[in-house]
Formats: C-alpha cells, structure tokens, sequence
C-alpha cells in the first residue's frame, strides 16, 4: 500500500501532527467553525489509517492544548461533546485495527463523562499491537515540563532520588510520553510556522514539514509530500555527514 516514490527503509517510525486550519476551512466556505472541527475529525481517522498501513508506528496529534479553554465557551463544549461522540463511535474499530490509544495531557480537567471513555478505551486497547496513537488533550509543553520538575523535586526531598544522577533520561520518564520514541518527523498544517507549545522536549530533533493544506484537506497525497519531504533530509544529529569532506 506504500505509495511507490517512498522509501521503506526510510520512513519515519513516529510522526507528530499539529492539526491547523480548521476554522480557517470552515470560514472559506461560509460554515460555522464547528464543522471545520467535525471534519479535522474525518481527516484524523484517515490520517491514523494511511500511517497505520505504510507502516508507521505511532501517530501522536495535537487536539487540544491548554490554551483552548480560552476560546468561546460554546466552541470549546462542542469540541468536548465532539471527543465524546467520536470515541463512542470508533472505540470498536479501533480495538479492531489493534490501534493502543492513550491520551497525554492534564486529563483531570476534562468532563467527568469524557475521562471515563478516555480511561474505558485506553484499557480496551492497552496490549494492541498496531499503531501507537496518542492524542494529546489538554495538552501543553511547559506545563508538561513543570510537572516532571515537580515529581523529580518530590522524590529528591524524600531521599527517593539523588539529584546528581538526574539525567535526560530521568527527565523523559517523567513526561506523558514515557515509554514512547520520540518523534521523528513533526507536519503542521495551514502554513503557520511555530510549534505552539507542542512537545517542547520530544522534538528536539524531530524534522519539521509545513504545509499550507488546512487540516481537513489533509489527504493521502499531503502525507506521502510530507514523508518524501522527511526522507530528502540528512539528518545528523548535531553531529558531521560523514560523506561531506
């Protein structure tokens, strides 16, 4: 199923998607913001699937950050209801394509309905073995990092922890990621060039793909120009290509 221009050797294990431009989609056409959101939701659904099928490991979005509770009310109580609605409805499909979910982020401040499918479908799909999907929901990078400062600094004052062995590596198993690559290739959709407070720790050195396609228009050709777009990187690390003098 992998389109023929790519490389399988090369694709990107996980890949991040920061899915821009739904409201800007819905106002191109004359639709309220809403259903801009409704259809992210289909494109989301397809996305997961084409990266399930070209054999990409996990999928990690970005579907709502800490910041969004400042948008209107009536937006941000459709956005809940829509998460609602779309677990109900997909939980039994993704148990079939043995999709693990999980759901990053300060989960405690979501309506008490939508923890309960939250906790009901990452039990249901905890030992998949396909695609790792995550999706981060009150999700925000400094808060995240705030909070593995905090429980590093707890076990340091009970004597739990020395704070001189305090590496990278125990920074990142304190983070909702724990136990999950980071990514490699981060696609953020509609044109805007910034990571907005997205996995500040988990990107550093993920490439970064832009397009000016607006989320709901994110089809099977945009990905595979996104994952071409990866695979014509070099990717050094910091470090020297040893094929350059």
């Amino acid at each position: 199923m992998l389109p023929l221009e790519l490389n399988p050797d090369r694709l990107p294990q996980h890949v991040a998607v920061i899915m821009d431009g739904n409201g800007r989609w819905a106002a191109a056409r004359g639709l309220p913001r809403v259903m801009g959101h409704r259809a992210g939701v289909e494109a989301l659904k397809s996305t997961l699937r084409l990266c399930s099928d070209w054999g990409i490991s996990s999928l990690t979005a970005y579907a709502f950050s800490t910041e969004n509770w400042s948008r209107p009310g009536d937006e941000v109580n459709f956005l809940m209801t829509l998460f609602e609605r779309v677990l109900q409805a997909e939980l039994k499909a993704l148990e079939a394509e043995q999709v693990r979910i999980r759901f990053l982020g300060d989960l405690d401040q979501l309506p008490e309905k939508l923890q309960r499918l939250i906790a009901e479908a990452t039990a249901c799909t905890a030992a998949n073995c396909g695609i790792h999907f995550n999706v981060c929901t009150n999700y925000g990078g400094r808060r995240e990092l705030v909070r593995a400062a905090q429980n590093l600094a707890r076990r340091t004052a009970k004597g739990e922890l020395d704070p001189d062995t305090i590496d990278e590596n125990s920074i990142a198993a304190e983070l909702f990621t724990a136990g999950e690559n980071d990514p490699d290739l981060l696609i953020r959709t509609s044109g805007e060039h910034r990571i907005s407070n997205f996995l500040l720790w988990q990107l550093a050195y993920a490439e970064i793909h832009v397009t000016d396609v607006c989320w709901p228009d994110f089809n099977a050709e945009a990905l595979k120009t996104a994952l071409l777009d990866f695979q014509s990187r070099n990717r050094r690390f910091g470090g020297l290509d040893p094929t350059t003098p």
